[in-house]
C-alpha cells in the first residue's frame, strides 16, 4: 500500500522533512520544485508509515485504501512522476536548526499576517531569543486564507489552524486593526524592532485596457472574492445577477473559483463558510450559464490540472462544458489537464452550468452605464459577442506601493535581494527592511510557495543580524504599546482575535455551518471585546 498525494495540496513541504524514506518530491531545492503543481508520493518507496498524512496541513495525504473515488486517478499521477525520474539514492534534507548567539535578542516587526508573514513568523519565532510583533490593517488575521480561498475549499482553509497556533506562542504579539500610515509609520517599527518584514501581499488587479472597463457591472476577481468571502471593506458591494449569463476573463485558479460559485446553486453553498450577504444574494441569482474565457488555448492554461478535476468530478448539479472547435488540437497531448478537457461535454448557446471558452481575446465591453455585452475576437479573427450584466476580470493581482518603501511600477513589487529590501538605483540594501510574499515575488504561486519564499527572507535578516548590520532599537514592546494607546488606536490583540474567531464558530454551530463570518468593523471590533 502506498499513501498519495491529491490535488489540493498546498506545496509548502512540511510532509518531506516527515517522510522517514524521502519519497516525496519535488522537495524545497529540487530544480522543478517551485513550479511544480504540487507534490508527488514514490509508490515504490513507500513504506505506507503515515507520517506525511499527519503533518499535512490541508488534508490532501490518503491512504490508497482510503482515497475517495472522484480522486482515483491521483495513484497513477502520483507514480507517474517518478517514472522519468526514480529515487535512486534517498538522503533527508538538511534540517539546520537556526539559533542566535547566547543571551542575544532579536526583535521583528511582520506586516501582515497571510501565508507569507505567518510562515516567517513561525521561523522566526521558533528560535530562542526572538521576539516577533505582527501587524495587520484588519481585526482577523491569515490574509487569503481567510478572504480569498473559495468557502467551497474547506480543507485549504485548514491551514489557518497551523499558522492560529503560531499567532498564539509567547513570543508573537498581534497587532491587529492597526494600519502602516495611518496609526504608525516604518520608521516607528524600526524604533521598536531591529527589523521589518513587510508581507502585505497583492492589494490591486492588472487590467485588460480595452474600452469599457469603467463601466458598472465590470469587477476584478479580487473584489468578487473578497465579497463572498466576507471581508469588511467589500462586504457592502452589490453584484447584478439579472442576466442569464455572466462572463469570467481569465483561465486560472481563482477564475474557476468565481465561475464555480456563481453557477452552483446556493444551497450547495449552505454548508461552507460564505458569508450570508453573498449566500442570500446568489440564491436570488438569474445566472444560469458563466462563460470562462482565455486568450489562449487549454494547453496554455494558468489552472492546475488539480482544480480543474476538482471543478469537473466535485462540482454537484453543475455541468462543465468547452467547444470541440477550440480544443480539438489537443488530441496529441497526453498531459493531465489535456486528457481532462477533451472529456468535456460539446458546448453550445443553451448551454447550462460552466462553458470553458478557448482563443478568444476580449475587445469591447459596452453598455449604456452599466455592463450589457463584451466584445470578444478569436483567433481567426470573428467576432462574438457574449450578452451579460457581469464581468469578472480574474487576470491576476498586482501589488500597490508601500508608503515610505521603494516600489517597482513595472513588476508591482518591491525591490529586493533575496528579500532584503534595495535602494533601486544603486541597488543598496536598506538596513532592516525586507519582504516576503506576494509583494516580493508577484502573485505566483500556491499558499506553500509563501514557506520557502520567507525562509529566504528569514535568513537572509538573521544573517544581517548576526553580522551586526542592523540597527539596536530604541524602545521595546511596552514603548510599542504606550505608542499605539497615545493614538487611540483601538489595537485587536490575540486574546481578541479568539473572541472574534468563537463568536463566528458559535454562531454558524446554532446554522449548521462551520462559522457565520462576521463582516463589518463594527461587529468585528463588538465580538473582539475592544472598544472602537
Amino acid at each position: 500500500m502506498t499513501f498519495v498525494i491529491t490535488g489540493g495540496c498546498c506545496n509548502d513541504a512540511s510532509c518531506v522533512p516527515v517522510c522517514p524514506v524521502q519519497c516525496i518530491r519535488p522537495r524545497p531545492g529540487d530544480p522543478d520544485f517551485t513550479s511544480a503543481e504540487q507534490l508527488y508520493i514514490d509508490p515504490a518507496t513507500c513504506i505506507d508509515c503515515g507520517a506525511c498524512m499527519d503533518e499535512c496541513p490541508v488534508s490532501a495525504i490518503h491512504g490508497e485504501w482510503d482515497l475517495p473515488e472522484e480522486l482515483d486517478d491521483y495513484l497513477a499521477i502520483n507514480a507517474e512522476y517518478f517514472s522519468n525520474s526514480p529515487i535512486e539514492v534517498s538522503s533527508p534534507p538538511d534540517r539546520k536548526r537556526r539559533k542566535l548567539a547566547e543571551g542575544s535578542q532579536l526583535r521583528v516587526a511582520i506586516v501582515g499576517t497571510g501565508p507569507a508573514g505567518c510562515y516567517a513568523a513561525s521561523d522566526l519565532s521558533d528560535i530562542k531569543g526572538v521576539e516577533v510583533s505582527v501587524f495587520d490593517r484588519l481585526p482577523t488575521p491569515f490574509g487569503l486564507v481567510r478572504a480569498g480561498v473559495a468557502p467551497d475549499h474547506a480543507n485549504t482553509k485548514q491551514i489557518s489552524k497551523r499558522f492560529g497556533a503560531v499567532l498564539a506562542r509567547s513570543n508573537v504579539h498581534c497587532y491587529l486593526n492597526v494600519e502602516l500610515g495611518r496609526d504608525i509609520t516604518i520608521d516607528e517599527l524600526l524604533q521598536h524592532h531591529h527589523a521589518v518584514i513587510w508581507a502585505g501581499g497583492a492589494t490591486s488587479d492588472r487590467r485588460l485596457g480595452i474600452p469599457g472597463e469603467e463601466l458598472e457591472g465590470c469587477v476584478s476577481a479580487r473584489e468578487f472574492v473578497a465579497w463572498y468571502n466576507g471581508h469588511p471593506e467589500h462586504s457592502d458591494r452589490r453584484f447584478d445577477f439579472s442576466a442569464g449569463t455572466a462572463v469570467v476573463i481569465g483561465n486560472g485558479n481563482v477564475a474557476l473559483d468565481v465561475a464555480r460559485t456563481m453557477a452552483r446553486p446556493a444551497e450547495a453553498l449552505r454548508d461552507t463558510d460564505i458569508a450570508t450577504h453573498a449566500l442570500e444574494a446568489l440564491k436570488d441569482s438569474k445566472v444560469e450559464r458563466v462563460v470562462v474565457t482565455a486568450r489562449r488555448g487549454p494547453e496554455h492554461a494558468a489552472y492546475t490540472s488539480g482544480e480543474l478535476a476538482s471543478l469537473i468530478h466535485q462540482t454537484p448539479g453543475t455541468q462543465v462544458s468547452a467547444k470541440a472547435a477550440e480544443t480539438q488540437h489537443l488530441a496529441k497531448r497526453s498531459d493531465r489537464a489535456a486528457e481532462l478537457v477533451k472529456t468535456l461535454p460539446e458546448a453550445d448557446s443553451l448551454s447550462r452550468g460552466i462553458v470553458l471558452r478557448f482563443g478568444l481575446t476580449p475587445v469591447e465591453i459596452r453598455g449604456d452605464g452599466s455592463v450589457e455585452e463584451v466584445e470578444f475576437r478569436n483567433e481567426t479573427g470573428e467576432v462574438e459577442v457574449v450578452s451579460t450584466s457581469l464581468v469578472v476580470k480574474a487576470i491576476g493581482y498586482r501589488g500597490s506601493s508601500v508608503i515610505d518603501l521603494p516600489f517597482d511600477e513595472s513588476a508591482g513589487t518591491l525591490p529586493q535581494m533575496s528579500g532584503r529590501l534595495v535602494e533601486p538605483v544603486s541597488g543598496d540594501p536598506l538596513v532592516g527592511l525586507n519582504c516576503s510574499g506576494w509583494i516580493k515575488r508577484g502573485a505566483t504561486g500556491m499558499i506553500g510557495t509563501n514557506k520557502t519564499d520567507s525562509g529566504e527572507t528569514v535568513e537572509a535578516l538573521l544573517h544581517d543580524f548576526e553580522v551586526g548590520r542592523l540597527t539596536e532599537p530604541v524602545a521595546g514592546q511596552v514603548e510599542l504599546e504606550r505608542l499605539l494607546g497615545s493614538r487611540q488606536v483601538t489595537v485587536v490583540d490575540h486574546a481578541a482575535w479568539v473572541n472574534i474567531d468563537r463568536a463566528e464558530r458559535a454562531a454558524g454551530k446554532s446554522a449548521g455551518r462551520p462559522r457565520i463570518k462576521l463582516v463589518t468593523q463594527a461587529e468585528l471590533l463588538k465580538a473582539a471585546g475592544v472598544s472602537g
